[in-house]
């Protein structure tokens, strides 16, 4: 029985340790935003309204459906799984209301998108980002 418990806690030792990451919205510098809420960006990611406060039009810009940071983004700023949120915009799209975000492959894309159009605004993991994008919130778990 000591055995056991002895092996069962040096496992649990080898288990990799996974970085959580540290997620940030971004923001074209050009648009002219300085910071955004929590409640901002989830209003502008989830569809509610496509403008920034300033009434500039929102271009939101999701990551891959599978992306690790899609997940917790939407985790940590609608309280929403991946399923949840897949039956939150079945809805919207049914309804004829609204569309989800284009999404793209990775946040090296998002950036550039972000970069090069001062209405796009997209999350990617900290470490990801440049000086040619402005970080307008940041969420950390």
């Amino acid at each position: 029985m000591l055995l056991r418990l002895l092996l069962g806690l040096l496992g649990l030792v080898m288990i990799p340790v996974v970085r959580a990451q540290t997620i940030v919205v971004i923001v074209n510098p050009s648009i002219g935003i300085q910071h955004l809420s929590a409640g901002e960006v989830r209003d502008i990611f989830l569809g509610r309204y496509r403008t920034f406060p300033s009434g500039a039009s929102a271009l939101p810009i999701d990551l891959d459906i599978e992306s690790a940071a899609r997940r917790q983004f939407y985790l940590l700023i609608a309280h929403k799984d991946a399923s949840s949120m897949g039956s939150y915009w079945a809805r919207l799209t049914f309804s004829g209301k609204i569309s989800p975000p284009f999404a793209v492959s990775d946040a090296r894309q998002a950036i550039d998108i972000v970069a090069n159009n001062p209405n796009a605004i997209a999350y990617v993991d900290r470490a990801a980002v440049d000086d040619r994008v402005r970080i307008a919130l940041e969420i950390t778990p």
